[in-house]
């Protein structure tokens, strides 16, 4: 559709992309690298994604480097001329760059149109003046559906300063691109086979949909305290698990109840690093996924049947849970009701109660069933869409129309 097209990449995210395959097909694709500027912003050279920052510190350092690929990525575009630059909405400064270049300008966003639809509406009104407290739920206006929701979950109320506002956009960092590999200083591999092969023979040795999957993301960052009231809910709850639990420079065995590993030997399998998810939950023992409500593990929920319990943490995830509960229905949340702030330390935000109950209802509950039957009328939607003729398919047809249309 496209006659040439260059991508402008972090070297780390050349291990295992599909860019190679593309070119030896014949298509006309430049691959330009730009370095990321980890020293120059006072990283530890070989920093290069979210999910290797281990301090708030670091994590103001790394936004400054991502701010420092403005200057780099100017050159490029100036040099090559393109017709159209499609950035990420997290690059903030890529719309000023395309200005100044003169060239039309794409902004991709990793959500929703639902999520982007009650943004809109937090930005263009103000809760009722009846709402008293950051807890009192109200009805979000301009929605189809009712949707209610409170000032503590709202995305735009949380992070009032510059600092936080940059801190909190972290987590909008390409997240779909690293959940699927493991980082080693100096570059990204893919998980080794003998890892991956473990983890689905122990699923080939479980019953069918009596497996739960937990799982929060590669930049997701959770407490100690919060992991240990994880492990009891997950101990109460009696179910099969396989937990992934992102790789930290804490203690690991601090964080888990005296003897859990022991007494959940045969029953769980914790993954510490990354795992294969889309794998994992499309093998038929899963039963449940538990979930950041980030869009793309709820589309990869969706699209492998897999009902969901909701545990937002950020960012648009709490309107993200709210459709996935109140719409379609097709999970139960938690309980949580606040942000979890990146790094928070020791915060305790769901009491294994609101785990033990919610992993029951999605699992075993009278509802269950229900969930099931309707996440697979999801799944056939999703996979209609994005066929020849489908809404997603049609969608990005008229986009390239329309690029065209624009002397590309």
């Amino acid at each position: 559709m496209v006659k040439r097209c260059v991508v402008v990449r972090r070297p780390t995210y050349l291990s295992g992309c599909p860019i190679g395959r593309d070119q030896e097909s014949g298509s006309d694709i430049d691959v330009l690298i730009i370095k990321f500027p980890s020293m120059e912003a006072g990283l530890p050279e070989g920093i290069e994604i979210i999910s290797s920052i281990t301090s708030q510190e670091m994590g103001y350092k790394f936004f400054k480097a991502v701010s420092l690929l403005q200057q780099p990525l100017q050159r490029i575009l100036e040099d090559r001329r393109p017709d159209c630059l499609i950035a990420d909405g997290m690059f903030l400064w890529s719309t000023d760059v395309a200005r100044m270049i003169g060239i039309l300008m794409l902004v991709f966003h990793g959500t929703n149109s639902f999520a982007s639809s009650v943004l809109d509406s937090f930005q263009r009104y103000e809760p009722p003046k009846t709402v008293t407290s950051d807890d009192q739920p109200f009805e979000v206006p301009g929605i189809p559906d009712k949707i209610m929701m409170t000032r503590r979950k709202q995305t735009t109320k949380l992070r009032e300063s510059g600092a936080d506002v940059e801190i909190t956009a972290l987590a909008l960092y390409p997240s779909a691109t690293t959940t699927r590999r493991t980082n080693h200083k100096g570059g990204m591999q893919m998980m080794p086979l003998w890892h991956r092969v473990k983890c689905l023979r122990w699923l080939d040795s479980k019953k069918h949909n009596s497996v739960l999957y937990i799982c929060f993301g590669s930049v997701s960052w959770i407490s100690a305290a919060q992991l240990n009231e994880i492990a009891k809910g997950i101990e109460e709850s009696g179910r099969d698990f396989l937990w992934v639990v992102r790789k930290t420079n804490e203690d690991e065995e601090e964080w888990l109840p005296k003897g859990f590993e022991e007494r959940m030997k045969g029953k769980g399998l914790i993954i510490r690093g990354w795992a294969p998810q889309v794998l994992i939950l499309g093998h038929e023992t899963i039963g449940g996924f538990m979930t950041h409500c980030g869009w793309n593990s709820t589309l990869e929920s969706i699209t492998a049947e897999e009902p969901m319990v909701n545990w937002p943490l950020s960012n648009e995830q709490f309107i993200n849970e709210k459709f996935i509960t109140d719409i379609p229905r097709v999970g139960v949340g938690v309980g949580a009701h606040e942000w979890s702030r990146w790094m928070e330390g020791k915060k305790l935000l769901v009491t294994k109660e609101n785990i033990t109950k919610a992993i029951t209802e999605v699992m075993l509950g009278k509802e269950a069933n229900n969930m099931k039957d309707r996440v697979n009328a999801l799944k056939w939607m999703a996979k209609r869409a994005v066929e020849e003729g489908g809404s997603s398919h049609t969608d990005l047809m008229a986009l390239l129309d329309g690029l065209r249309l624009n002397n590309i």
